[in-house]
């Protein structure tokens, strides 16, 4: 009896234990999470029921938003018309089991025709066969596997409990906001009637999806469906730095940070609830005198305001843009967005008073004159030189991306790429600062609260801080 009892154990591990633990700790063979920039995928299970769904697909249409609906077959044989709705408003349809049970309790004999049955529900009533599979509880067995050249196991990176009622939806609602996050698969539940499930619970679950729903779309996040959320993230793999780059730029960040968090940079967003674009200190001016429009002098001991860029905000525009040039117009776009806050900022920081102008030291300076700033050559010595290197190191650092096999026309437009520029300064007096001073608000923070890309070095200023871009 003891030696029945420990071979069940095994056959019980093997057979549902390991897989489910290795499925939703690694995502062995499902998909559970993806790799995208602004978007996110709802899924719904348990459905369709003829009181909610209707009332979810409405919400959803308000707001433009997508999603994956994981239905029971045994219902949707009853409400063919809500798939077809789902279906004609672009929604995609998988498999959640002709009944909701859990495959650790079925044989795979049972789990199979389960699975045929609701796939033919689902084909008859749209028209089309589905290749996504949730399994109930998210509970794989070992045979689960062996479907993926059919079907596509999807799980989640984020489950709220909303199948229970509560007192109200508020403990829902904050829950859902904190995974408004890109890449995240939310699974909510549109039916109340599976074992364990409370009735009503859906109605709470709709009045926080519409709360999120309007958070999400004020933060100009897409909702998805499952596929489309696929597609993205076997793109941006393939795009995606090697991970060694990953690590390196970001022990750089943190480098940075810390040397933020030490000389207490100020951030500044460019508009409400947006993130930051620019940087910015006090410091006293250490290089050549420069002389300004309207004669406006800048000498050795005047005090600037060093201003830096979004370290977060480059990289990002860096592993989007195709080349150096197209990084150009991505920053100054966000540069000419934000120069009216971080002017504001500036004139309205107390600590900021007596500072004569805008000051950076950047590789990236083309164009940056139509902003209202004006360039100037940095003096020919080591500061210059030093300042080229490390904007040549940190751009790659900053902006690495898979190598692809070069083509002779490529390899020509690389050599004018990075290597072609370099360093000069960028000067915007406070005169000039006044006339952006009218438009947007700015939103300054504690640097440390962020990792940033530095755009400025104050030329022979000690300690040598990572305050260039290239």
């Amino acid at each position: 009896m003891e030696n029945l009892l420990v071979w069940g154990f095994y056959f019980l591990s093997l057979y549902a234990f390991i897989p489910g633990l290795v499925s939703r700790l690694f995502g062995f063979r499902v998909f559970k999470k993806g790799l995208a920039d602004k978007e996110i995928a709802l899924t719904f299970d348990d459905g369709p029921d003829p009181v909610y769904t209707p009332r979810l697909l409405d919400l959803l249409a308000r707001h433009d938003a997508r999603a994956t609906f994981f239905v029971v077959g045994a219902h949707a044989e009853r409400h063919p018309e809500l798939l077809q709705r789902m279906r004609d408003e672009g929604h995609t349809i998988g498999i959640h089991n002709y009944v909701h049970k859990t495959n650790w309790i079925m044989r795979p004999k049972t789990v199979k025709r389960q699975i045929a049955l609701t796939a033919d529900v689902i084909k008859r009533a749209t028209g089309q066969a589905p290749s996504l599979y949730r399994p109930p509880w998210g509970i794989v067995n070992l045979f689960d596997f062996s479907k993926k050249g059919q079907y596509k196991i999807v799980l989640w990176s984020g489950i709220f409990g909303d199948w229970k009622s509560h007192e109200n939806s508020k403990k829902l609602k904050n829950r859902l906001v904190k995974k408004l996050k890109p890449g995240e698969v939310l699974l909510l539940h549109d039916c109340g009637l599976t074992l364990g499930a409370d009735k009503d619970a859906p109605a709470q679950m709709l009045e926080a999806l519409q709360i999120y729903l309007e958070e999400g779309t004020a933060r100009n996040y897409r909702f998805v469906t499952i596929p489309q959320l696929i597609e993205l993230t076997e793109k941006n793999k393939a795009n995606r730095p090697s991970w060694w780059n990953r690590a390196l730029a970001a022990l750089w960040l943190q480098y940075e940070n810390l040397f933020h968090l030490v000389f207490r940079l100020k951030a500044v967003k460019a508009g409400d609830g947006g993130k930051p674009v620019f940087h910015y200190r006090k410091v006293s001016y250490s290089g050549p005198p420069i002389e300004l429009r309207e004669g406006v002098r800048i000498v050795k001991g005047d005090k600037v305001a060093e201003i830096h860029l979004d370290n977060s905000m480059l990289r990002q525009a860096a592993l989007r843009s195709s080349s150096p040039v197209a990084v150009m117009i991505r920053l100054l776009r966000q540069m000419d967005h934000a120069l009216p806050a971080v002017s504001k900022a500036v004139l309205n920081d107390p600590e900021m008073s007596t500072v004569k102008a805008l000051y950076g030291v950047t590789m990236i300076h083309s164009g940056t004159d139509k902003l209202g700033f004006q360039l100037f050559d940095l003096p020919d010595n080591w500061f210059a030189k030093v300042s080229r290197l490390y904007l040549k190191l940190l751009f790659r650092v900053l902006s690495a991306k898979p190598k692809k096999k070069p083509t002779r026309s490529s390899s020509k437009k690389e050599r004018g790429g990075p290597s072609a520029m370099y360093p000069r300064m960028l000067f915007m007096s406070r005169r000039d600062m006044e006339s952006y001073r009218s438009t947007a608000a700015p939103a300054s923070q504690n640097a440390e609260e962020r990792n940033e890309m530095p755009l400025s070095v104050v030329a022979g200023e000690t300690p040598v801080s990572p305050t260039v871009i290239s």
